[in-house]
This record gives C-alpha cells, structure tokens and sequence, in this order.
C-alpha cells in the first residue's frame, strides 16, 4: 500500500510540473509577440499609441488567464489530489479486506 501511495504522490508531483510547465510557455510566447507587434505598430505610427496599448494590454489580461489557470490546476494536483486519491485507494482496500 506504501508503493501505492507513492505512485500517486509521485504521479501528482510530475503532472503539477508538466501543467506548470507547458501552462507557462503559451502566455509568454503569445505575450512576446504581443508586445512586438504593438511596438512595430506604434513605430509605424506614433499617433495611436494610447490605442495600440490599450488593446495590447488587454490582450496581455486574457493571455494570462491561461497561466493563471495552470497554476490553479498545479496547486490542485499538490494540495487536494493527493489526500483524495489515497483516501480512494484506503477505501478501495479496505473494502477488499
């Protein structure tokens, strides 16, 4: 039951990592090209500065929010996950017995 239980830790370990991970690399890479796009727009024209930031902002805002979901879902799989999966597997065993 031991190795039961450290498979499961184990395996929530690894896809908090893996979520963390791949969860950080879509904002950064979408915010980057963001940010380059509107500094060659407002380059191109300095006049719509305020309207070109504003937008790449909020384009910024809800970029984000897919980072912030990965780090939701990896505090899930660190905190929560581990206790009800071993309580499943506890229960699961004990109904065995």
């Amino acid at each position: 039951m031991e190795l039961a239980i450290g498979i499961i830790l184990g395996c929530c370990a690894l896809g908090a990592g893996l979520c963390t991970g791949i969860g950080a690399i879509g904002p950064g890479v979408g915010e980057g090209n963001a940010v380059s796009k509107a500094c060659e727009a407002i380059g191109r024209q300095p006049e719509s500065k305020g309207a070109v930031t504003s937008t790449m902002i909020m384009g910024c805002a809800i970029a984000e929010t897919t980072g912030i979901y990965s780090l939701v879902i990896s505090i899930l799989l660190i905190f929560v996950a581990p206790n009800i999966l071993t309580n499943i597997l506890v229960n699961a065993i004990s109904s065995l017995l």
